[in-house]
């Protein structure tokens, strides 16, 4: 097997990209979610758009390259495992951007790593030193602050950000797993095909027909989700993970300035200093886990 060498501009690059595509689909998903291009779609609906496409455009990449792929049956528990976590994880993050800003959905979504740690411990028999323990803590203070917990200031819809966070905490729990395992389009493909599947049956009972601007938001989130993907998978090749993680958090910056220009919203102190918290976490326990692979 051929390792790809290491390229640390064209990383940074790569992973830059995949934060303004995923900066993207939330965009997509809050024009969909409210009433910007008609009738608001069901999360469950733009879900199963998103994984529509991607399918689609994977597939399409897949009969230009001919990728060679191998047999998941071995691995297909473990499949199901990560497509169900990570698709209830997505519909509840697009349910919560239609319902508050872009910037702290995103943040939020930041603590999926953090929960991803924290069920290691069960899950894989991973032990937690006191760093991992200190981001933890400044990850979940920054998730309090961005839920506002005062009276009258307190934002519900946050809880959803808050629960695709911990679905997609399980979802690491799978990838890891998987890791090493297959080769990454092979991943990837089976998991739009999968998620595809799950989200097609259990849209069919909140279906509507989308406007013809609602069909073209739904097919750009659909690619932006695979092309976001596939950076993040490229970008992963040609550096260490340690240093091409935290770039990753540019996704807030990306929301933000989406939220500003689309919506007229700029998040308020208390948005930027929970999201600060959060990030200033994620980017320690990035830094940790890089330490202990070194």
């Amino acid at each position: 097997m051929t390792r790809t060498a290491p390229n640390l501009p064209l990383a940074i690059g790569l992973m830059l990209t995949a934060t303004a595509f995923i900066g993207g689909t939330m965009l997509m998903a809050k024009l969909l979610g409210t009433q910007a291009l008609g009738p608001p779609l069901h999360p469950l609906q733009i879900a199963q758009g998103r994984f529509l496409f991607a399918f689609a455009t994977l597939v399409t990449v897949a009969a230009i390259l001919r990728p060679r792929l191998g047999t998941p049956r071995p691995n297909l528990p473990v499949h199901v495992g990560r497509t169900v976590f990570g698709a209830g994880g997505v519909t509840f993050m697009f349910a919560a951007v239609a319902f508050i800003p872009m910037a702290d959905a995103t943040a939020i979504s930041f603590l999926n790593p953090v929960f991803g740690m924290l069920l290691a411990i069960p899950f894989l028999g991973e032990r937690i030193g006191r760093w991992r323990w200190l981001a933890t803590v400044m990850a979940l203070i920054g998730a309090v602050i961005l839920l506002r917990p005062g009276v009258g200031t307190f934002q519900p819809a946050a809880l959803l950000a808050l629960t695709a966070a911990l679905l997609m905490g399980f979802e690491l729990i799978f990838i890891k797993k998987l890791a090493d395992r297959e080769p990454p389009f092979q991943i990837l493909l089976i998991n739009n095909a999968l998620g595809l599947t799950l989200t097609t049956i259990a849209v069919l009972w909140v279906w509507v027909m989308p406007t013809p601007a609602q069909w073209g938001a739904l097919a750009a989130l659909g690619a932006m989700m695979a092309a976001a993907q596939a950076c993040f998978v490229n970008a992963m090749a040609r550096a260490d993970a340690s240093f091409v993680t935290p770039f990753s958090y540019l996704t807030l910056i990306f929301a933000t300035l989406y939220d500003l220009f689309f919506f007229n919203v700029l998040p308020d102190v208390v948005s930027g200093t929970g999201a600060a918290i959060i990030v200033a976490g994620a980017i320690l326990l990035a830094w940790r886990e890089g330490v202990n692979r070194r």
